[in-house]
C-alpha cells in the first residue's frame, strides 16, 4: 500500500477566487499569489491518486490565521476525509498560534481528524514565548497520540516562496521542548537529518522524529533517498509529494534511480505510515 503523507486540498470558494482570501492572510498570498501556483480540491487529489498508483493521502489545508478561514479549510477535509474514508485521511490545520487554535484542534479530533499540521511559521521565527505558546496543541497531540507535521525549510540554497529565516537550532529547540511528541518534519527537516551522524545529543532528540520527502525534486539530488536511509534508517522517512506542487511518479521514479532496496521503498511509501497513523490500522 502506498501512502502519500503531505498533500493539499483547499474548499471550493477558495480555489475559484483565491484572491479574496489574500486580506490578512500574507504567508497565504505569499505562496498563492505567486504565478503558477496550483490550488487542488479532493476530486482532483483522487484522481492523480488513481494515475500514478496512490492507495491512501494525507489530506490538509493551510495554517490560515483567521478562524473563520481555517474553520473553513478544516471543515472541507473534515467532509471529504468522512466520504473517502478508504482514500483519504485528514490532518487539522490552523496558524500554530492563532486565537482558537486549541479549541479548533479539539473540534477536529472529535470529528474524527487523524493529526495535526502542516502547521508553519512562514512569516514569523519559532521564539521561545511561540514555543512556551504552543504547549496546549502539544499536549493534546500528546495525549491522544497523534502525529504533528512541522514545515521546515533549509537555511542555505536558493530561495523560494515561503522559504524562511528559520534555522536548524530552532527546530532543534522545537523537537526539545516536545520530546514526547511524535513529530514529523517536512522536506526533510531542513537538512537535520545529517547531524544524526553526531556522536552526542541529536540521536536522542530525533526518537521521535520522522522526515518526509515533500519537495524532494525542487530541492535535492536523488541521492537523498540512499544517504538519507543509511543515516537515519529507512523506517525514518515517510513520501509526502505536497501535491499539487509534484506527482508522486517524480518520487518513485528517484526512489528507484537512487538505488534503494524494494524493502525500504515499501517502508518509505507505506509501511511506515501505517505504523505511525493510527486511521491505517
Amino acid at each position: 500500500m502506498i501512502t502519500d503523507c503531505h498533500t493539499h486540498i483547499f474548499p471550493p470558494e477558495v480555489r475559484d477566487k483565491r484572491e479574496d482570501f489574500f486580506d490578512h492572510e500574507p504567508a497565504f498570498k505569499l505562496l498563492y499569489g505567486v504565478p503558477g501556483s496550483r490550488l487542488s480540491g479532493a476530486d482532483e487529489l483522487i484522481r492523480n491518486m488513481d494515475n500514478e498508483g496512490v492507495d491512501k493521502s494525507v489530506v490538509f489545508g493551510f495554517p490560515w490565521h483567521s478562524q473563520d478561514y481555517f474553520k473553513k479549510n478544516n471543515d472541507y477535509v473534515m467532509d471529504v476525509a468522512e466520504r473517502h474514508k478508504d482514500r483519504l485521511i485528514g490532518f487539522s490545520t490552523f496558524f500554530p498560534l492563532a486565537e482558537g487554535a486549541e479549541k479548533e484542534l479539539e473540534r477536529c479530533l472529535k470529528s474524527g481528524l487523524s493529526g495535526i499540521g502542516e502547521l508553519a511559521f512562514y512569516t514569523s521565527t519559532i521564539a521561545k514565548d511561540t514555543l512556551k505558546a504552543f504547549e496546549p496543541i502539544a499536549e493534546i497531540a500528546r495525549k491522544c497520540d497523534l502525529p504533528i507535521l512541522l514545515h521546515t525549510n533549509e537555511s542555505v540554497g536558493h530561495h523560494y516562496p515561503g522559504k524562511t529565516e528559520m534555522t536548524l537550532k530552532e527546530i532543534c529547540d522545537f523537537l526539545q521542548c516536545f520530546p514526547d511528541n511524535k513529530i514529523i518534519l517536512a522536506h526533510w527537516g531542513g537538512g537535520l537529518f545529517f547531524y544524526y551522524l553526531m556522536k552526542r545529543d541529536i540521536k536522542g532528540l530525533l526518537r521521535n522524529t520522522w522526515f518526509d520527502t515533500a519537495a524532494s525534486p525542487y530541492l535535492y539530488d536523488k541521492e537523498i533517498y540512499s544517504i538519507a536511509s543509511k543515516i537515519v534508517g529507512p523506517d525514518r522517512i515517510l513520501f509526502g509529494s505536497d501535491f499539487p506542487l509534484l506527482n508522486p511518479g517524480r518520487y518513485f521514479k528517484d526512489m528507484k534511480e537512487a538505488g534503494l532496496s524494494k524493502d525500504a521503498i515499501r517502508k518509505i511509501c507505506g509501511e511506515n505510515a501505517a505504523l505511525l497513523l493510527t486511521k491505517l490500522h
